[in-house]
Parts: structure tokens; C-alpha cells; sequence
């Protein structure tokens, strides 16, 4: 029609109008708004989805997700839309945020993800999010956060967490240490637990309120033998940890092997089912007494100059019958060596070391079975604890005119105890008594005799072993038919609480060795191997 028909008198913006309109009209849109979804050019608002929308325009700079059914967010989500500033997720049933959910998102700001469900988050969850100013993620089911959850957040501004069910243990120490750094502001609410923190809020929380350091015995290695005794000793320097091997008809010297890591056999001493293998240093010479069922109990000597050992005496062939545990110590200068006689005729004996060996000293507690001997100081006066299998633990003390023990009392109500164990803390001096069926127990020394101070049951116990690690005190209790328990001491409560369990066969002795600045716990296993653990420090807000 050209240009003068019915427009030929129409203003020149009009017509301009008119021709963007008809290409308007007539050019394909760039993207179509989901339908659950409204739309306009900045912003998009969905309701009731199953998962994050496809199709959003790409330029949008923010995202409302509401009343979403979907429970997780994963890598990539949020590819589709790189320009966006804000995003918010409420009334969802969002529940867990994996590592990269919002990968790719550089200019996002505000970050609200509020009244939802979400009760975990990825510790890589908020990665990439450089320009993150506002993070909301209050009224959700968090019991806590992963640590370093706002490493790479330095434009952080502003953070909400009310309404979350906290759990402030060690898992939280890292927010507490986080927020007295940063220069952000926080909304923290209360925590839920546990429940001497029950009700405090998050900011009155400090870095002393949490106790995040503790240990445990991790198994290091196993040696392929049966054991009954273990005796660390010090020799040249270093400890080294002799071990009875009643099958083998053998006691074991080990050391640590430097080179390869592990603890390593360098000496052995044959026998005849020994039951017990005492190493001692006197006058600096190296000497290992060998009790033995068979064949004579038998004290030997290390020859420096071969590193060999040779027999030096017997020890008492008239007077040990049937030898059960072995207790060396110094009195007044002298080194003596007690023998637990178990047979029904034997007596324990005293031997005193007279220069070339051990000779009989005094003859203690016949016809009793003895099953233990014990050497500890009582007010600071050298003791005997015997232990046997027909009455009660029999307490002697060292008289000095006399140069012999004397009987001085009995613990009570303790019948049938087959070891006694000492240990001292804070001054006082405890002891540990093992029962094969009944209760061990924890008893303390209060200036005449033994107090009660705490039970563990004991099904198949031979062995209640305290052990002094550190600053850490322990007290290992063995058995026959389950797994050993590990008791750790509190020293809140005074009492040893359940710690840990070892799954050891069969347990008859455990001893700690420290080497090279680490601590090791043996465990000798009268039916299965060895084994070593390693003493180990863990901390729980890592």
C-alpha cells in the first residue's frame, strides 16, 4: 500500500511503534516460564516443586523456592541461572544440602534457606559462594554444622541460625572459635543439649566450656603367640618388655625396631612351661628369673659381651613346688624377689640377692594356694598383698628390726581373689583386685586397711590391670568370654566409668610401654595372639 494510504499521516514515533511491535510479534521468545512458576525479567517465584525448575530465565537475579518437595539439594543445582543475587527456600522439605550445591553461583548475596527440614549440610556445601553477604538457614532440624562450613566466605556480613535444635558438643567448639573471630553478626539461638547446656544460648557459649580432647588404644600389631605374663624393664636407656610364652616353653626379650617401626624379638630364653618371667637390673648387670611349672624356677644372666644369656642359679629347688606370679623390689638397700606359691603344700617365699643370687630371706604364708604377690608402699612402709585361692588378701608390712614382713591386716570381704594390682593417684594408694566370678573391685587404703570404692562385675576375670598413661589413668579388666573392658578415670566422679572394649582372647596381663615419645598398651593372650595397641590422642571438635 506504500506510504500513503490511512498512515500517511501519522506522526513518525507512532509508525516506529508500530514496526517494534510487529517485530515483536513476530520474533521467537528467548525462554518460556515453568508453569509452576511466575515470572518476570529479574525475578521468578515457584511454588510446590519437585526439584529446581528448568527453564528459568537466565538473567534472573532471584529465586523463591516454596512449599518444594524435594529433599535434596546436589552439585550443580543452580547452573541454569549464574546471574542470580538472591535465593530463598522456606516451607520445603528440603532436608540435606550436599557438597557444591550452589557451584557455579559468583554474584549470589543473600542466601535464605528458612523453615525447612534440612538437618544436614555437606561441609563443601557453601563452596564458591565468594560473594555471599547474607546467610539465613534459621528454624531447620540442625543438631550441628561441619567445620570450616564458612571457609571461603569472607564477604560474610550477616548469619542466622535460630530455631535449630543445637547440640553443643565438641562438634559445635569450631562455630564458638569461628564467631569470637570473625566480624560478622550472628542470630544464634539456644542450645538443645546436652543437658548441663540445655538452654544456653550460642553466644554465651566459650571455648572452655567444651573438654573436646580424648584417647584411644588402637590396635598397632599383633604377635603370633600365645602369652601369659608381660614385664616392661629399662635397659641401657631404652624399655624393652620381656613376655612368658607357656607353649612356646619360652620367655621373649623385645625391643622396638627403629628401621621397620614395630617391636621386634631379640632374645630368647628357653624353658619349661614357665609361667612367669621376671627381668631385673642388678648392680648393672641384666638378670631374668624364670619360673616354671617343670624343671626348676631358674634366675639368668645377659653376658654383655655376647649379648647371650646363661643360666646363673636355681632358684629355690626345695622350696618353690608350683610358682604362680613373681614380685621384685629393693628394701633398705637390698634387692628382694617374691615367689606366689600356688601348690597346696608350697609356701610363698622371700628370696634376698646375697651378690651371686638369690637366696631364701623368709618363708611367708603357707598352705594358703597364693595366686599373686603384690609389692607397694602403705604410709611409707614397704608391703606385701598375697593373694590366694582359700581366703582373703592378706596385707604384710616391713619391720625393720626384724628385716622380715610381718602380717599386718586382711582385706575384707573379698574372698577368692586371684590378683591385686596398685596404683596410686593423688597421694592415696588404690588397688585393683581381680575375681575370676563375682565383683573386682577398686579398693583405697585409708590408714589401717582397704575401703570399698567401686565394683565391676567380672565374668571370666583374670586380670584387673591399672595403667598410668600420661596424665591419663585407666584400669583394664579382662575376660575369658567376651571383650575386655577398658575403664577410664573421671576425676568429676572419682570413680572409673566404661571407656572402651578390646577384643583380646583370653587376656592374662597388660602392661604399658612408652618409646620414642609413644605410648603402647600390651595385651599377653593365653588363647589367641598378642597384641599391641597404640595409645592414641583424638580431638572430637576436629
Amino acid at each position: 500500500m506504500g506510504w500513503g494510504g490511512p498512515w500517511a499521516c501519522a506522526p513518525l514515533f507512532v509508525l516506529l511503534l508500530l514496526v517494534a511491535a510487529g517485530g515483536e510479534r513476530h520474533r521467537a521468545p528467548r525462554w518460556k516460564c515453568p508453569i509452576v512458576c511466575s515470572c518476570t525479567q529479574d525475578n521468578a517465584l515457584c511454588d510446590r516443586t519437585d526439584g529446581v525448575p528448568r527453564g528459568l530465565p537466565p538473567d534472573i537475579t532471584s529465586l523463591s523456592l516454596v512449599r518444594s518437595r524435594f529433599t535434596d539439594l546436589r552439585e550443580g543445582s543452580f547452573l541454569q541461572t549464574p546471574s542470580l543475587q538472591l535465593l530463598l527456600f522456606t516451607s520445603s522439605t528440603l532436608g540435606l544440602i550436599r557438597d557444591d550445591a550452589f557451584v557455579g553461583l559468583l554474584h549470589l548475596e543473600y542466601l535464605f534457606i528458612e523453615n525447612n527440614k534440612v538437618g544436614s549440610i555437606s561441609k563443601n556445601a557453601l563452596r564458591g559462594l565468594k560473594g555471599l553477604v547474607h546467610l539465613s538457614l534459621a528454624h531447620n532440624q540442625l543438631e550441628t554444622l561441619p567445620r570450616h562450613l564458612f571457609r571461603g566466605l569472607d564477604a560474610l556480613t550477616h548469619v542466622d541460625l535460630r530455631g535449630n535444635p543445637f547440640h553443643c558438643d565438641c562438634r559445635i567448639k569450631w562455630l564458638v572459635e569461628w564467631l569470637s573471630s570473625t566480624n560478622a553478626s550472628a542470630e544464634l539461638g539456644e542450645c538443645q543439649g546436652p543437658g548441663e547446656l540445655n538452654g544456653t544460648r550460642l553466644s554465651q557459649l566459650h571455648l572452655q566450656d567444651f573438654d573436646c580432647i580424648t584417647t584411644a588404644l588402637a590396635l598397632f600389631q599383633s604377635l603370633p603367640f600365645q602369652a601369659l605374663s608381660v614385664e616392661p624393664f629399662w635397659y641401657q636407656g631404652e624399655q624393652h618388655v620381656a613376655i612368658t610364652q607357656p607353649f612356646a616353653g619360652r620367655c621373649s626379650l623385645l625391643e622396638w625396631d627403629h628401621l621397620d617401626g614395630a617391636f621386634r624379638a631379640y632374645a630368647s630364653i628357653n624353658g619349661s612351661s614357665p609361667v612367669a618371667c621376671k627381668p631385673l637390673v642388678v648392680e648393672g648387670r641384666l638378670l631374668v628369673v624364670l619360673a616354671q611349672l617343670a624343671g626348676g624356677s631358674h634366675v639368668w644372666r645377659r653376658e654383655e659381651a655376647s649379648g647371650r644369656f646363661v643360666r646363673l642359679q636355681e632358684l629355690g629347688p626345695q622350696r618353690i613346688r608350683k610358682p604362680n606370679a613373681l614380685a621384685s623390689f629393693r628394701v633398705d638397700g637390698d634387692w628382694f624377689l617374691a615367689v606366689a606359691d600356688s601348690s597346696k603344700a608350697g609356701a610363698t617365699t622371700l628370696f634376698r640377692w646375697g651378690g651371686r643370687g638369690f637366696y631364701a630371706h623368709q618363708a611367708l604364708h603357707a598352705w594358703h594356694r597364693d595366686t599373686h604377690v603384690e609389692f607397694l608402699e602403705l604410709a611409707g612402709r614397704p608391703s606385701l598383698i598375697l593373694a590366694s585361692s582359700s581366703q582373703r588378701p592378706v596385707v604384710y608390712q616391713w619391720s625393720r628390726p626384724g628385716r622380715a614382713f610381718l602380717r599386718h591386716t586382711d582385706i575384707p570381704d573379698m574372698d577368692d581373689v586371684y590378683a591385686v594390682k596398685h596404683f596410686r593417684l593423688r597421694g592415696d594408694v588404690y588397688v585393683c583386685l581381680t575375681r575370676f566370678i563375682g565383683d573386682s573391685k577398686v579398693m583405697r587404703w585409708e590408714g589401717s586397711m582397704f575401703r570399698d570404692v567401686q565394683h565391676m562385675p567380672s565374668r571370666g576375670s583374670m586380670v584387673f590391670q591399672p595403667l598410668g598413661i600420661g596424665s591419663h589413668r585407666y584400669a583394664v579388666l579382662g575376660n575369658d568370654y567376651s571383650f575386655s573392658q577398658v575403664y577410664r578415670y573421671d576425676a568429676r566422679l572419682g570413680l572409673f566409668v566404661r571407656f572402651q572394649e578390646l577384643n583380646t582372647q583370653a587376656p592374662r596381663s597388660f602392661a604399658h610401654l612408652a618409646v620414642h615419645q609413644r605410648d603402647f598398651v600390651f595385651a599377653a593372650s593365653f588363647k589367641g595372639d598378642t597384641q599391641i595397641y597404640r595409645h592414641i590422642t583424638i580431638d572430637l571438635s576436629a
